[in-house]
């Protein structure tokens, strides 16, 4: 059955990409969580939802991948400007942004006549040469850090010393208050309308700040989840299980683990138990406020009349967040309180810096094993949601449970554009060719698969390694978040992850190790230095970028106030000589 696009005198579709940031597998209504997402369910409704869909275990990575159809390696984004290691940095793939080898979908589809826009965040590249505008973007509202303030133009103080936020290229003009979701769909569309007399098709990539830490939204959102998790992580971890069985995302009986990092709920202290349903209840605040303006988008389209020729996307860049700032080092645990209201009372709220932890993120995971920065399923499986309102080609509240992975995107994109396939060259130069299969055979038929189930798929990210290939998948991760030692799992039988195959499976055990080896030899995938681990190394980055210029730049106030102590115990001294020999 051939697309709209395809269709002759058919007007080429839009397509809205909505990218959540740090969502768990079962967060979103339509694959099984609790939390209010109707927008994001009615789409689900009206498309397919891909269950086994995988992107990176952090966000610049699957941003990489999501823009050019290219492995991170290959895109620049072989680990992030946050997480490297001195080591690597400018090494070739290991560049911290966007590479020039390879080519955006804002790029590709403007050459086919798309008006492109982008807003939100980006964390692709700070510097003209690799901000959206210069990377195939018409307009573009762009965080090209890993995350800021919801409520005001303040970075994460604990990584940055300011928010940069950009608009076409130049520092951005944000109002004095805000809300990041809102702000963030505001200006796409106004984007949209500002253009819409070109009578161009649209791109809107659309890059929500929603759930990355600091966790906030209003109060009215806020007291709508109070007491809903005061069961804790253990019982909703539980609850997400069965709803994504129910919602036919997981298979029956699926097994699960719980992981070390999960204490037991009756065993913290009452406090901790009212701060961690807390912030949960934030995080869950959070995601919906972000819905409605989901909503808010896909009403506006309607009344454009432009919603039944919009091709909508939604994903998220990986699993969700267990870094906790309240549990690493002694120096971040003191700058969070020195910096951050951290009370109760405050979470959520401008000002504060509110974080799930692990026990609450591995249950917005739930039934997979692991969240972000690790290669378990939960860090690398997340939601896809696709839908074409108008286009009877596509099939409505479907789940494809075949392998898909965010390379998948770019190239799915051109297809239903009626767009030529990216072969490796653009522009006049030899560019990255996409290595990502077009997925509108599993939009027509759910039960289709795009990949070849005997050709390797091999990720790495900041030493946590992956092959996947067919059923099973071969995964190692460093500490914290593993001991380094290889596994494998059938995923489509135990996507929990609960039964290591590789004692069973010896020969297979061994040939995918081989295709990893290939993979990462291919793709220049560097060794990890030794003792390296990434919240380590976030912590030596933002010492090194940001705490050591803060000192220095108060070494002469501490000097000054230094000078007036040594002063005044010199004049001390005097006084109590001049009083003992009176």
């Amino acid at each position: 059955m051939a697309t709209v696009a395809q269709q002759p005198g058919k007007k080429r579709p839009n397509f809205v990409i909505l990218l959540a940031d740090d969502w768990g597998f079962t967060d979103v209504g339509a694959f099984g969580g609790e939390m209010a997402t109707p927008n994001l369910d009615a789409l689900a409704a009206n498309g397919v939802r891909f269950s086994n869909f995988h992107v990176a275990g952090s966000c610049s990575p699957t941003r990489a991948m999501l823009q050019s159809g290219v492995i991170n390696h290959r895109a620049g984004l072989g680990n992030m400007p946050e997480t490297i290691p001195p080591e690597h940095l400018g090494k070739p793939g290991y560049e911290t942004h966007l590479n020039n080898r390879v080519v955006t979908i804002g790029d590709l589809l403007r050459a086919q006549g798309y008006r492109t826009y982008l807003t939100g965040k980006w964390h692709l590249g700070h510097t003209p040469d690799t901000l959206p505008t210069a990377r195939g973007y018409d307009r573009a509202l762009a965080l090209s850090q890993s995350g800021a303030d919801n409520f005001e133009n303040k970075p994460n103080l604990l990584l940055y010393d300011r928010a940069d936020w950009t608009e076409d290229g130049k520092p951005a003009q944000l109002p004095k208050q805000f809300y990041s979701s809102t702000l963030i769909v505001d200006r796409m569309i106004g984007y949209i309308d500002g253009g819409r007399a070109s009578g161009k098709p649209f791109l809107a990539s659309i890059n929500f700040l929603a759930n990355h830490i600091p966790v906030q939204a209003a109060d009215a959102d806020i007291a709508a989840y109070k007491g809903r998790y005061d069961a804790g992580w253990t019982a909703l971890r539980e609850a997400r299980r069965a709803g994504a069985i129910a919602k036919g995302v997981m298979p029956a009986g699926v097994r699960m683990v719980t992981m070390g990092t999960t204490k037991d709920w009756s065993a913290i202290t009452s406090k901790e138990r009212e701060q961690r349903a807390g912030a949960m209840a934030v995080y869950a605040a959070m995601a919906t406020a972000m819905d409605r303006e989901v909503g808010r988008l896909i009403a506006h389209l309607k009344a454009s009349g432009e919603y039944e020729n919009t091709v909508f996307v939604f994903l998220s860049d990986n699993g969700a967040e267990a870094t906790d700032p309240m549990e690493m080092t002694w120096m971040s645990h003191w700058n969070a309180r020195f910096l951050y209201d951290q009370s109760i009372a405050q979470q959520g709220r401008p000002g504060s810096l509110t974080a799930i932890g692990a026990g609450f993120a591995s249950a917005a995971s739930s039934p997979l094993r692991g969240y972000k920065f690790t290669a378990n399923e939960g860090g690398l499986r997340v939601p896809l949601i696709m839908a074409w309102p108008g286009n009877p080609a596509f099939q409505k509240n479907a789940v494809a449970g075949a392998f898909a992975h965010v390379t998948d995107i770019a190239p799915t994109v051109l297809a239903l554009a009626g767009a030529p396939p990216q072969d490796g060259h653009f522009a006049g130069r030899a560019v990255e060719p996409v290595i990502g299969r077009d997925l509108t055979p599993a939009l027509r038929n759910p039960a289709a698969a795009v990949h070849d189930p005997d050709r390797p798929f091999g990720y790495e990210l900041s030493g946590n390694a992956v092959l996947f290939k067919g059923d099973y998948k071969l995964v190692k991760n460093l500490p914290p978040y593993g001991d380094g030692r290889w596994r494998l799992y059938d995923i489509v039988r135990d996507p929990g992850e609960t039964t290591d195959l590789s004692g069973q499976e010896q020969a297979r055990y061994a040939a995918m190790q081989a295709d990893y080896a290939a993979f990462a030899k291919a793709n220049g995938v560097l060794p990890m230095p030794e003792g390296y681990t990434a919240p380590k190394q976030i912590f030596e980055n933002a010492f090194h970028t940001l705490l050591v210029p803060r000192l220095l730049a108060a070494a002469p106030y501490l000097a000054g106030i230094a000078a007036l102590f040594a002063g005044l115990g010199v004049w001390l001294r005097r006084r109590r000589k001049a009083a003992a020999g009176g």
